[in-house]
């Protein structure tokens, strides 16, 4: 048989392990040490292509350092308070508390940098008292795996590190290319969260309350810090993004084990309802213990653990593709379509499709390098197509029939895969609008960017950014 043949047979092979459940991570290396079998590459050169991708990419430790930062936020109680701070500020409208776990969602974004961190936390925090406030637990189940998607988008964001490693872009003018794109995801989500908690009339009203939204807003400073510290960091150039990651797990640790003793001393309980919590006490969070540190070490290790070797042979399988000729034929095809918007969008539905049956790092990694030379060739700019291809890719976390973030909140949640379905789709309409947003109107990425609209007419926020530069 010829070397195609071969290719072909081991390329439906891994297909029908992936249709099985075989994860992902198997499926790609599977794939990858077969090709390389039957195209004469070594596996003495496919090992050391996995190893020249960490020993040439600094930017990629900021990837565990991300990871590990969303699970000290969610075990010192930082997490919760952002919580606390967003149903006070929304539970007064229909659908108040699924709204807030969508903006919580956005908060503890702007502090991991992870989709499905951000699905978990969150999930198993506000999940079981949306069931308890009205709302349908499918329903409460989906809003947790869409707001989610933009724990990839919110600066700080473990996915554009990896972007900006493989293109060679500078990964703080991504992550602030995000803000804006990722601001909007939360508010269309939110839109259409309120739409379909008024038509079913879910959830109960709290009323406003002034005080109420200041005391948690006490109570949610340290999470407000850690996101001011990321981004003046990267924006002023204190800092890298790695740099940030370093600093801002220093900060958390810090907190959290500064921060168990005097909660004890205050006698402070988790579950102590706000209302009945004093103004003091709401500014120390729960804290951990430094024997707890090394569990969630564990924790963050066996997820980095998960995402790294992924990385790896998703970069092997890109090489192999590439000798193959399929960038080639994907580039003949794109490119084909003539013109601005013809390319772009489809490059877009090229990434839609592949986001249904791929997680985004196997995306960004195999189809980044091929489509962003082609979208930079007819105008587009790489910084704005690199948030274009990032928002699709994240949209793909609530696509069947792979949908990550849909079995992450199954998971946390306990409601079948297949229930959340129907929900997960309503949101996707809204993320989709966003995403031609995104696409048509080029200044929504760059505007806080040097030189775009909002940097040049917000003098006194940017001053404020750069007064210690």
């Amino acid at each position: 048989m010829t070397d195609g043949t071969w290719i072909t047979l081991i390329s439906l092979g891994v297909t029908l392990l992936f249709m099985l459940g075989t994860p992902v991570l198997l499926v790609i290396f599977y794939w990858v040490v077969g090709c390389s079998f039957v195209m004469g590459l070594t596996l003495d050169n496919t090992g050391a292509e996995l190893l020249n991708v960490f020993n040439k990419g600094f930017a990629l430790l900021a990837m565990p350092l991300f990871i590990l930062t969303g699970d000290l936020i969610n075990k010192s109680g930082i997490a919760r308070r952002l919580s606390d701070f967003a149903y006070a500020c929304l539970g007064w409208m229909r659908g108040g508390l699924a709204m807030a776990s969508i903006g919580a969602c956005g908060l503890f974004a702007a502090i991991s940098g992870s989709n499905s961190a951000t699905t978990a936390t969150i999930g198993s925090m506000l999940h079981p008292e949306m069931v308890k406030g009205g709302y349908d637990e499918r329903f409460s189940a989906a809003t947790a795996a869409a707001g989610g998607t933009v724990g990839i988008i919110i600066p700080p964001s473990i996915i554009f590190i990896v972007y900006g490693f493989l293109m060679n872009l500078p990964i703080s003018d991504l992550f602030i290319a995000g803000i804006v794109p990722g601001t909007l995801m939360v508010l269309a989500m939110m839109a259409a969260c309120f739409i379909i908690c008024t038509v079913n009339k879910w959830g109960f009203l709290i009323a406003l309350s002034p005080w109420r939204v200041f005391k948690t807003a006490v109570g949610a400073w340290l999470g407000f810090f850690a996101i001011g510290l990321v981004l003046w960091g990267i924006y002023t150039g204190k800092f890298s993004p790695t740099e940030a990651a370093g600093v801002t797990v220093g900060f958390c640790i810090i907190v959290g084990v500064l921060s168990w003793p005097l909660n004890k001393l205050m006698g402070s309980k988790a579950d102590t309802p706000v209302e009945e919590k004093s103004l003091v006490s709401m500014v120390v969070v729960e804290g951990f213990t430094p024997l707890d540190i090394p569990a969630i070490v564990v924790r963050s290790a066996q997820i980095t653990g998960i995402l790294a070797p992924l990385i790896a042979v998703s970069v092997v399988m890109q090489q192999i593709l590439s000798l193959l000729g399929a960038q080639s034929v994907i580039s003949g095809f794109v490119t084909g379509m003539g013109g601005y918007y013809p390319v772009l969008f489809t490059a877009m539905a090229i990434v839609f499709v592949a986001g249904m049956i791929l997680e985004s790092l196997p995306v960004t990694i195999i189809l980044a390098p091929i489509l962003a030379p082609i979208a930079h060739s007819v105008g587009v700019d790489p910084i704005q197509f690199a948030v274009i291809f990032l928002v699709g890719a994240s949209i793909g976390f609530i696509t069947p029939p792979y949908g990550l973030n849909l079995y992450v909140a199954s998971g946390v949640t306990g409601v079948p895969y297949f229930r959340l379905l129907r929900y997960a789709t309503m949101y996707l309409g809204s993320l989709v609008a966003v995403w031609i947003a995104v696409a048509y109107f080029p200044s929504l990425s760059k505007t806080l960017l040097s030189g775009g609209y909002l940097y040049e007419h917000l003098p006194i926020w940017f001053g404020a950014l750069t007064f210690w530069n």
